[in-house]
């Protein structure tokens, strides 16, 4: 089944041809679709050239957020699949095989995540969030949906500024899909370079959360308490918790103005 890799990015340059470059030995049919918010680097010079040498990939340009980005991406898809991933992201030589593996017996399928860079925060754990018995939180720079689901679900709620991930994953459950997960479909993403990059990160993921309670109510149940606090406490993790408890808080005060 023919493969549509969708990549929303902004001024990557610095990480693009790394990615493209392992797309291109990815061994299935395939499609690359680059969705590019008018970068103002390099970005769009490296991805035309290596489209140049490869036909399947393709670059379009359109701005706003990531959903809306991820949306436009699958309007232009053409493939049965459609897999997601970031602009500063590599994806293992295998990671589409196993995708597809996986959607053999499921929807949709998460692969594994590895946050790998120099700086102190590569080692933090997710904090999962469970819909259903199920954990919502796979990030989509390792995500692979059967386009009719895709289709189904309405693709990505614009809505939200971050957290739109998690939200279509969430609609995914409720709707009765199954979403599987695939530890050998590994992808690698670069981590913030700098404390201030991770503070504005973690600030971001703290409103996307209160979004989520503003669409689906009080979600706090659906953590695990005993799991988040078995975890070894460290300084950059404290760092993130306090970040995203502000911009919950600050979503809260100043964004809670929803959607008719």
């Amino acid at each position: 089944m023919r493969v549509s890799v969708i990549v929303t990015v902004r001024n990557e340059g610095r990480n693009i041809h790394d990615l493209l470059e392992s797309l291109v030995r990815q061994n299935v049919e395939k499609e690359v679709i680059v969705v590019d918010a008018f970068s103002t680097d390099n970005t769009a010079d490296i991805v035309s050239s290596h489209a140049a040498r490869h036909q399947f990939i393709k670059m379009f340009l359109k701005s706003g957020k990531r959903g809306e980005g991820r949306n436009f991406g699958i309007e232009k898809a053409t493939g049965g699949v459609v897999a997601f991933i970031d602009g500063d992201c590599v994806a293992s030589d295998c990671w589409l095989e196993e995708m597809l593996a996986s959607l053999k017996s499921a929807d949709a399928v998460a692969g594994r995540t590895v946050y790998v860079g120099e700086g102190p925060y590569s080692g933090l754990e997710r904090i999962e969030l469970y819909r259903q018995g199920m954990d919502v939180t796979f990030p989509s720079c390792n995500l692979a949906f059967r386009r009719s689901v895709l289709e189904d679900l309405g693709g990505f709620d614009s809505w939200f500024i971050t957290a739109e991930d998690i939200d279509l994953n969430i609609r995914t459950v409720d709707r009765g899909y199954t979403l599987a997960y695939n530890d050998r479909a590994v992808v690698r993403h670069k981590t913030r370079e700098s404390l201030y990059g991770f503070s504005r990160q973690a600030f971001w993921n703290g409103a996307g959360r209160k979004q989520l309670t503003l669409k689906y109510g009080s979600l706090w149940k659906n953590y695990r308490p005993l799991e988040m606090f078995r975890r070894k406490v460290t300084y950059y993790g404290s760092v993130r918790v306090v970040m995203a408890l502000f911009g919950y808080v600050a979503y809260k005060l100043y964004g809670e103005k929803r959607r008719a």
